[in-house]
């Protein structure tokens, strides 16, 4: 007896003279077949879309390693010949007047001066700042009015919307201070990891600020001002990974969409069929 693989088919096939469509059916039907594609299309952006996660941990690694740093900030009243930046910190380095990679350009027209610098600090606790300490002559009265364009940590980072505070101090415009003050700005930088799809690592930093200005005195005098930037590093690294949805999940849930919407509207037409039927006998015993 030669075995006929058609008896294996669970999706027996009925006749279509043995069924019987009905306008509650075709109802349910488009209704049914709308709400897939809703869910569909969800589904799809869903699976598109790339999402963020993010954990908390101790990062060990690399700790002799020195952090990248970008400034970028105008001085409207100090000429560019009197203006400097200076580094310190707590494993003893002490630089006035910072030349290497550090540009001053006029502004104010020749009244003030943008400072444009790169430079590497240590991770540990310290601070840079922008003053006259390193001039030979110092102005009458200088102001330390100013504007900061620019201050970022790390690896530098193009892409848009990413998470966290990257660039806080962006565009910060201190030009209405007192002429007197000076201006403190203390940070706490956060070491990050952005762990992209294509496998990519980016290493920017976080930091966090708070400011303070005033005028400060010492020996009976004025001191100086200058525009500080004091900064200490958070032990706790923050990473970020972007994910995307797996192929397996997404083609699980379309599954689930159009098995479980067919099932739940082919019970609705079955309830609506019967009940449609047990109130047309109704109907017809009530006449008889």
């Amino acid at each position: 007896m030669q075995f006929d693989i058609r008896r294996l088919d669970i999706y027996r096939k009925i006749p279509k003279d043995l069924t019987q469509p009905t306008r509650t059916g075709a109802v349910l039907s488009c209704l049914c077949i709308a709400f897939i594609c809703f869910l569909l299309c969800s589904e799809l952006a869903a699976f598109v879309a790339v999402k963020i996660e993010s954990d908390l941990f101790v990062d060990e690694e690399n700790r002799d390693d020195m952090i990248p740093v970008r400034l970028n900030v105008t001085v409207e009243q100090i000429a560019c010949e009197h203006l400097g930046l200076d580094i310190q910190d707590d494993l003893g380095r002490h630089d006035v007047g910072f030349i290497e990679n550090t540009a001053k350009f006029p502004a104010n027209g020749g009244a003030g001066c943008r400072l444009e610098s790169s430079f590497r600090i240590n991770k540990v606790p310290g601070n840079f700042h922008v003053s006259t300490h390193a001039a030979g002559i110092v102005p009458d009265n200088p102001s330390m009015a100013h504007t900061i364009h620019d201050l970022t940590f790390g690896s530098p980072v193009a892409q848009v919307g990413l998470p966290g505070a990257l660039n806080p101090l962006r565009a910060t415009d201190r030009r209405g201070a007192s002429d007197q003050a000076s201006h403190d700005y203390i940070m706490k930088i956060v070491p990050t990891i952005f762990e992209t799809l294509d496998g990519r690592q980016l290493r920017p930093f976080q930091y966090s600020v708070a400011y303070r200005d005033y005028v400060a005195y010492g020996h009976g005098h004025r001191v100086v001002p200058a525009i500080w930037f004091r900064y200490d590093l958070n032990p706790i690294s923050v990473r970020y990974r972007e994910t995307r949805q797996p192929l397996y999940v997404f083609l699980t849930s379309v599954c689930a969409i159009v098995g479980g919407t067919f099932t739940v509207a082919g019970i609705l037409d079955s309830l609506v069929f019967t009940a449609i039927g047990v109130w047309k006998k109704i109907e017809l015993g009530k006449q008889s």
